[in-house]
């Protein structure tokens, strides 16, 4: 019987293989992970809209053992995230324990015998001792239900499913959503439009984004002096941290943060009807605070407009609103975010007693984001209440997984007993947790407005109330005393070898 416990990772994106990553620098091989898509990557393979970048500076986007030299800019971009994610999965030797095209569709705790049976939609089935769902916060796209959306007689996509083929130039473009990814893609694509409509339910703060590209000198010292890069990172750690702490406190921060965005608006958008619709009716910090430099001056240009009233239809030749007015359009662009509070889709989790989505009726809950009771040996990634309104998920993500590592040697040792062990969180602990988690959450600045932080019953199940300091403490040793512990003889090894 092998003296590791084999390990089954749900997605192949940065949580993933940061989970992966850990595991393989404590010794633990026995790694396994199934991706939906064509290879490594998560959101960053998936999301190829033009000027897809990240709004968190590249030094502190990264792992804290894996710093890049030669990032292309301070933010990067989609190109050059994706190429880290995949160089860090050639050097730690992981490409090979990577299954792609494996969508999982259901997982069952098998009591008896202590371990996970998996199955996939082609039909392949797994076993492993350890299950670590590593799906994001941020994967399925989301078009809402909007009546005729399936009769436009032009080409439509979500920007997470950009339609490279589908060529701009010269077209009527509607753009439907005002979030993170679409003032990326808006001032990307608005030189080639004829005329571009943006269709907006709430609008976003956008402060600007201090962006530059790097030179070559730039490149030679951060590589020959790593403290320079490393001074940058902690730079960014500590303004991010002064936003994560304001999310909850308060403070002087958003205060400034509202004047920047306030002069940022007034400079750039010259209309005043314009700039009357993009001025916020909520706290800043309520949404999703968003960095760009060009999505004003985009607004700004007489080919777009900006529409408020609330979409009642699309029809074949355009989109209609609720003041009865159609505006005709060639194509039809989504950027309607995605299913951020549905951490199972449609995957299917069975535990001691129930499914994952039957305990979570009312709204996703885990213990350090990571536990659920009831759930033995399931360590989830990015999961509930892990979310930031500031700084970077990476750091985050690396917390969880050295603490999921963690877990994995302590069911070690009852492998080398001749045993296959079990962690269950147990109930008390979780429910403690929780309540913790949301009286914190319900004096932060996120209980101020609908957001995608929120599921419909107004729970916000996405977000981390504190600091990422706070968490990485709370996480930097697994406590055993809040698990329970069993074990089962190891004697069905062979019938229960892993696919």
């Amino acid at each position: 019987m092998s003296t590791q416990p084999s390990v089954l990772i749900i997605g192949a994106g940065l949580g993933g293989v940061g989970v992966a990553a850990s595991l393989a620098h404590a010794g633990f091989h026995d790694v396994t992970l199934l991706d939906r898509g064509e290879g490594p990557g998560g959101v960053w393979r998936d999301n190829t809209y033009p000027g897809a970048a990240c709004d968190v500076p590249s030094s502190l986007y990264s792992w804290s053992f894996a710093a890049k030299p030669d990032w292309g800019r301070r933010y990067g971009t989609q190109p050059d995230i994706l190429g880290y994610l995949q160089d860090q999965v050639d050097r730690l030797g992981l490409r090979t324990k990577i299954h792609t095209r494996q969508r999982v569709v259901s997982a069952r705790w098998d009591a008896t015998d202590h371990r996970w049976r998996v199955v996939t939609d082609a039909g392949r089935e797994y076993t492993a001792d350890v299950l670590v769902p590593a799906t994001g916060q941020l994967s399925d796209p989301v078009i809402p239900a909007i009546d005729g959306a399936d009769t436009f007689a032009g080409p439509t996509f979500h920007s997470a499913g950009w339609r490279h083929d589908v060529e701009l130039k010269g077209k009527r473009v509607a753009v439907i959503g005002t979030g993170a990814s679409a003032i990326q893609f808006v001032p990307a694509i608005v030189d080639d439009v004829a005329a571009l409509t943006v269709f907006q339910r709430s609008a976003p703060y956008v402060v600007p984004k201090p962006d530059r590209a790097y030179t070559k000198l730039h490149h030679t010292v951060f590589r020959l002096v790593p403290s320079s890069q490393a001074f940058g990172r902690k730079l960014t750690w500590v303004l991010s941290e002064q936003l994560n702490s304001a999310m909850e406190k308060g403070g002087f921060l958003p205060r400034i943060l509202k004047q920047v965005w306030r002069a940022h608006l007034r400079l750039t958008v010259k209309d005043p009807a314009k700039r009357a619709k993009l001025v916020p009716d909520y706290p800043l910090g309520c949404k999703r605070l968003l960095f760009a430099n060009s999505w004003y001056p985009a607004i700004n240009r007489d080919h777009v407009a900006v529409v408020t009233d609330p979409i009642t239809a699309v029809e074949p030749d355009g989109v209609r609103t609720g003041d009865g007015t159609l505006h005709p359009v060639d194509v039809v662009i989504w950027g309607t975010g995605f299913a951020a509070t549905d951490f199972l889709g449609e995957l299917e989790i069975r535990g001691t007693e129930a499914t994952l989505s039957e305990v979570w009726a009312n709204g996703a809950f885990a213990h350090l984001g990571v536990s659920v009771a009831g759930f033995p040996n399931l360590f989830w990634v990015y999961g509930p209440n892990t979310n930031l309104g500031g700084g970077s998920i990476v750091s985050m993500m690396e917390a969880q997984a050295g603490y999921i590592t963690q877990a994995v040697q302590r069911l070690a040792t009852h492998r080398r007993d001749g045993e296959r062990g079990a962690l269950e969180l147990r109930g008390a602990v979780g429910v403690a947790y929780d309540a913790e988690m949301q009286r914190r959450l319900g004096d932060s600045v996120w209980n101020n407005c609908a957001s995608w932080y929120r599921n419909e019953g107004g729970r916000i199940i996405n977000n981390w109330p504190g600091t990422v300091a706070e968490y990485q403490r709370r996480t930097r040793h697994f406590d055993v005393t809040e698990y329970t512990e069993s074990r089962v003889f190891g004697h069905q090894e062979k019938e229960n070898a892993s696919a």
